[in-house]
């Protein structure tokens, strides 16, 4: 506590040699014993960006099996609006975010994965990565290599562990393949062309603008289609010369299901894994014989990455094509952490490309 008389806040002068030592001291917050309060984004009814609030958060010490971060940078990611607006239920009032990078500050008992003093990354888990500090799950936790950043980490986590279970594990793209990938300027999208084109496949791409068709170009996309003036399925019968795909990857959902599975040569797999536009409406499933035998998939990093050997596999693959250079991680717009509204409303305005980050 402060000595009768000094301030809690603003400048302290000392006498020290005969000069004044300036000691700034930060506004921040109350105490909890020695420790600042920490901040968070938290909601507490369902809605538009609006809703999002800046509060002070009792974090505690991480109990057995558990570990402290204090984030660095944390990953926006699309998915987050439909926890908020409660397309995706929670109890309130939440947290908000599943993905973040930061360094370890305490360990609980029985922890071995991590020690202090590690950076780390996570994608997954409970809700509540936007936030200055919190307590997660230790086996969620995945050490940083040297040569990628702890914003690059926060960028790619979800979207590029996502891209490596859509490309190596739901369909293996193999050279040769050509694929179609909606929404091919967005964060997994520019990850996953780029991988895809590595692995020798054709990409097909759709956006939305001119703009993101040539964003998605320079990340690997060999046809990018803006699909407000072409209809991508024609697009796809002239660049395939009729032949059509074996693959196509949907994280848009209403507005592009449909028409994605008249993109399909017979026993394709639709891999549905986002839903931007909207959920699907009910399928007759009729219509995947009537199309040529087709397959329907709706697959989730939280099943690919269940057990911690598969996520520690899959960070790794990820990990390796990006330090390789033949993957480049792009953070393309950063907003502090308590400005997360105006992230929200940027994101879903669609004025962001590939990955945003927000810091704290």
């Amino acid at each position: 506590m402060p000595a009768p008389g000094i301030p809690r806040r603003g400048l302290l002068f000392l006498p020290l040699a005969d000069r004044p030592l300036s000691l700034k001291v930060e506004p921040r917050s109350i105490t909890d014993g020695n420790r600042i309060m920490p901040h968070a984004i938290r909601f507490h009814e369902t809605g538009g960006p609006d809703i999002l609030i800046w509060e002070e958060v009792d974090v505690g010490e991480p109990g057995p099996g558990e570990a402290r971060i204090r984030h660095t940078a944390i990953g926006l990611n699309y998915v987050d609006t439909y926890v908020r607006s409660g397309l995706y239920p929670t109890s309130l009032p939440s947290a908000l975010g599943t993905e973040a990078a930061g360094v370890v500050e305490a360990v609980g008992p029985s922890v071995t994965d991590v020690k202090v003093g590690d950076r780390v990354a996570y994608s997954g888990g409970p809700q509540g990565a936007y936030a200055e500090e919190r307590v997660m799950p230790a086996d969620r936790l995945v050490v940083l290599p040297d040569g990628i950043s702890d914003q690059q980490a926060a960028a790619m986590m979800l979207k590029g562990m996502t891209a490596q279970y859509l490309l190596r594990q739901t369909y293996k793209v193999r050279e040769g393949d050509t694929i179609l990938f909606h929404a091919a300027a967005g964060g997994v999208g520019l990850i996953a062309c780029q991988w895809a084109n590595a692995l020798g496949a054709t990409v097909i791409g759709t956006t939305g603008s001119d703009e993101k068709a040539e964003l998605a170009k320079s990340h690997g996309c060999d046809h990018p289609i803006v699909y407000a003036r072409e209809n991508f399925v024609e697009r796809v019968r002239e660049i395939t010369s009729g032949r059509m795909v074996p693959v196509v990857y949907d994280s848009v959902g209403k507005d592009t299901f449909s028409a994605s599975l008249d993109c399909l040569a017979s026993r394709g797999l639709m891999v549905l894994f986002g839903q931007s536009s909207g959920a699907v409406e009910p399928v007759d499933l009729g219509i995947l014989a009537q199309k040529g035998s087709l397959y329907v998939t709706r697959p989730t990093l939280r099943t690919y990455a269940d057990k911690r050997s598969d996520l520690l596999a899959v960070a790794r693959d990820l990990f390796d094509v990006v330090l390789s250079g033949k993957v480049r991680i792009e953070v393309n717009q950063s907003y502090p952490l308590r400005d997360a509204a105006r992230a929200h409303q940027d994101l879903q305005a669609r004025k962001t490309t590939g990955s945003t980050v927000l810091t704290v």
